[in-house]
């Protein structure tokens, strides 16, 4: 059985993209995590990750209502 509150990978791009997206699932009270390996390397001092790929996580319970704001987002961007 899967557990709804764990947290999975939702998105991976760049921050600002992240931060965007962030904001719009707030507005529907979705929360969720930024992990960006490659600011975390550098605060540790090693390198890990690259600066354009930061991922963005949600709860697994709140994918479906996550979904259609990400759908959205990204067609706005092209």
């Amino acid at each position: 059985m899967e557990n709804n509150e764990a947290f999975i990978d939702f998105y991976t791009g760049s921050e600002i993209m992240i931060m965007g997206l962030k904001k719009r699932l707030e507005s529907i009270d979705v929360f969720g995590i930024v992990q960006n390996d490659f600011n975390s390397g550098n605060l540790a001092g090693f390198v890990g990750g690259t600066t354009s790929t930061v991922r963005f996580k949600i709860r697994a319970m709140d994918f479906e209502k996550a979904q259609p704001v990400l759908e959205a987002y990204l067609k706005e961007d092209n």
